[in-house]
């Protein structure tokens, strides 16, 4: 009896990280899924309402301060998560260090855009220089929040990540709606309103850190700059391997804008951002795995080989679902948008490798980020910005389409190939689901069915 239960309970505990970890996925992927639908509502309006030329240029402000942010946080956001996972007395410092660093840089950061857009107008083109200087307002609020969220994560308190990523996304549909359809205004007011609500996001957010911090012990609530330092030291590989695909992703958009027109830019932000809502789960996937693996300090790879190849067959399914809706976006757009679903399916192989590269990447992430896979990003946007400059003069936006489609499944060959080396898993077991999980998925579905026959059942009783 005492043998029964004790082996009960050992499978119960051996059982509930899976548990765990597949509600954090959940709880996390409907969060960012209320999100994505929010900011694609906000953009069909800004399409219908605005035009092309409308959502182009609303699409390289929000692409330059994406940039702009990314370029200037000194890869603190990952390595928050890094070090506060592997010690949470790091908890302290580290928000306070965050604060002070994207209150002053991201100043800096918001001076310097709006300089080059007085000084180099043309990489803005039509986007006027007081619309610009709004946007560019928003910088230091959004790195504060940024650099918090990852905080968050860090602690293992994905139900303050998710609130700041709802309410983030939130205010972009309330704000559309407000400036757009109830007051009937423009572009500059819409942006205005979107600083506005990055202002309150981040006061929410230093709030949150004061909360957490003073639930600490004997915690040290002043900067710390020998932490700094080593966080910054270490934070460079990070900072590598996140702009860099930051900057393929958002580059081709600032370049399309630059040789074919604010219009075709828009075109292609639709199809990007369908792209984008593609690779959520995985996302989502990896942003819960990371930490996990730095706690764990797992070597082997089992654990990401497991997750990796379940996201693999989820992506597939999702990239097929993909096809039909690519042809659906000129009706929901309109007219101006009809190449959208060209660029969508142009899109789709590239989706499709990167979201499994993406989860297995953090396996390298959480035990140390060898400087190999920060290399690997610099050889592959050398190429990216290689192709986009050949391609995106005579072929517009499909050229960027193509180009980046190109450059995220070379990306995933050179990260598979490493991870294969490095932990001797064969690429396959990364890829390929086992029959035993196949069976699981199964099961799981029948008794889904079978549930829902039961309740409709039930009710038909009653």
């Amino acid at each position: 009896m005492s043998s029964q239960l004790l082996k009960e309970t050992t499978v119960r505990d051996a059982d509930s990280p899976r548990r765990r970890f597949s509600s954090q996925v959940t709880v996390t992927l409907l969060a960012r899924l209320l999100t994505v639908a929010g900011g694609i509502g906000a953009s069909i309006i800004v399409a219908r309402r605005l035009g092309a030329e409308g959502l182009g240029a609303l699409a390289v402000l929000n692409a330059s301060v994406a940039l702009a942010i990314q370029i200037g946080n000194a890869g603190l956001p990952s390595t928050n998560t890094y070090f506060i996972a592997r010690d949470r007395r790091n908890l302290a410092a580290a928000s306070v260090n965050s604060l002070l660093f994207a209150l002053i840089i991201g100043s800096l950061l918001a001076l310097g855009m709006i300089a080059l857009a007085a000084s180099r107008a043309k990489l803005f083109g039509d986007v006027p220089l007081p619309l610009v200087a709004v946007a560019a307002v928003s910088i230091p609020f959004q790195l504060v929040t940024l650099l918090g969220a990852n905080i968050f994560l860090g602690m293992g308190s994905f139900a303050r990540f998710n609130l700041l990523e709802t309410l983030r996304q939130s205010f972009v549909l309330v704000n559309v709606v407000i400036a757009l359809v109830v007051a009937g205004a423009g572009l500059f007011a819409l942006v205005s309103l979107n600083t506005a609500a990055s202002v309150l996001i981040s006061l929410l957010v230093v709030l949150l850190m004061r909360s957490a911090v003073a639930g600490l012990k004997n915690a040290r609530v002043r900067p710390d700059v020998d932490l700094f330092r080593r966080m910054a030291a270490y934070g460079v590989r990070f900072y590598v391997a996140t702009l860099i695909p930051m900057m393929i992703i958002r580059a081709d958009l600032l370049i399309v804008k630059y040789f074919r027109g604010t219009a075709e830019a828009g075109v292609y932000d639709v199809a990007s951002q369908v792209a984008a809502a593609l690779m959520l789960l995985p996302g989502v996937i990896g942003t819960v795995l990371f930490p996990r693996v730095v706690a764990a300090r797992n070597t082997g790879g089992e654990m990401t080989c497991a997750v990796t190849r379940h996201t693999a067959f989820i992506m597939l399914l999702l990239c097929l679902v993909a096809v039909p809706i690519a042809l659906l976006l000129p009706i929901f757009y309109g007219a101006e948008f009809t190449d959208a679903s060209v660029l969508l399916l142009i899109l789709l192989p590239g989706v499709y490798f990167i979201s499994i590269e993406s989860v297995m990447v953090q396996h390298f992430s959480g035990t140390g980020l060898p400087v190999t896979i920060p290399l690997f990003w610099v050889a592959t946007l050398v190429v990216n910005l290689a192709l986009n400059l050949a391609l995106v003069p005579p072929f517009g936006a499909r050229g960027a389409a193509l180009a980046s489609s190109v450059c995220y499944v070379l990306i995933f060959v050179l990260v598979a190939l490493y991870f294969r080396r490095q932990t001797g898993n064969a690429i396959s077991s990364a890829l390929l689901m086992r029959g035993s999980e196949m069976r699981a998925l199964l099961s799981v579905s029948k008794r889904s069915k079978l549930a829902t026959s039961q309740e409709i059942q039930t009710r038909m009783k009653i």
